[in-house]
């Protein structure tokens, strides 16, 4: 077992599961918005798209789907939501 952590909270996943696979697993569907502030998590699973983008330990616009959840990961969610 592993854990990381999402925006400050404790998520539980397995060795060599991806990022995305940990955050389906505790029932997030979402985890990045859009500038006109839909929500995006996995679309096509398979790193071909950029839908599931997050910050990993501090770097940006890492593919969740294609990223091995590591014990100890920071996770941050994204937003490019333009500013009113």
């Amino acid at each position: 077992m592993i854990e990381i952590t999402v925006d400050g909270e404790a998520l539980a996943g397995t060795e060599g599961q991806t990022v995305a696979g940990v955050l389906l697993a505790a029932g997030r569907t979402s985890w990045r918005t859009t500038r006109s502030g839909a929500p995006r998590g996995v679309f096509c699973g398979i790193g071909a798209c950029f839908d599931c983008v997050v910050t990993v330990n501090g770097v940006p616009d890492v593919r969740a789907c294609r990223r091995r959840a590591v014990d100890g990961d920071e996770i941050r969610t994204q937003s490019r939501e333009e500013e009113a």
